[in-house]
């Protein structure tokens, strides 16, 4: 019984696997509706881990997020501000900002779009 338990189990992993995107294009992301109060776009959802697209305009809001965060630039350029450190960057640059930290985007550029990933515990990980 154990082992068509397991078998049931890869199934039903596969089905949903196969459901599941595995790309993201940016145009589609850049268009992507926001839902209410909000001012990035989820994407994709998989267990801790959220994608998000986030493309402010004029200024960054933002406040501190309870998990970890990961930006992958998509386009633009700026500077980066997280706990008081800054950081230049440009189209295809990777930014971290630990949970719970003081973060935004200052003096972008008018195409600046990031991809956003947050995941694992609230908190941030160790």
């Amino acid at each position: 019984m154990v082992k068509d338990d397991a078998k049931s189990r890869m199934r039903e992993r596969k089905t949903v696997a196969d459901r599941q995107p595995i790309a993201f294009a940016r145009a589609f992301a850049r268009n992507a509706p926001l839902e209410p109060g909000q001012r990035s776009a989820t994407l994709f959802r998989h267990g801790t881990m959220r994608l998000l697209y986030y493309a402010p305009r004029g200024n960054d809001p933002q406040t501190p997020h309870k998990q970890d965060e990961v930006y992958v630039v998509a386009s633009g350029n700026g500077t980066f501000v997280c706990d008081g450190r800054r950081a230049p960057f440009v189209t295809g640059d990777v930014l971290f900002a630990p949970a719970h930290a003081e973060h935004r985007f200052e003096n972008f550029s008018d195409d600046f779009g990031v991809w956003v990933i947050f995941y694992g515990p609230e908190g941030g990980e160790t």
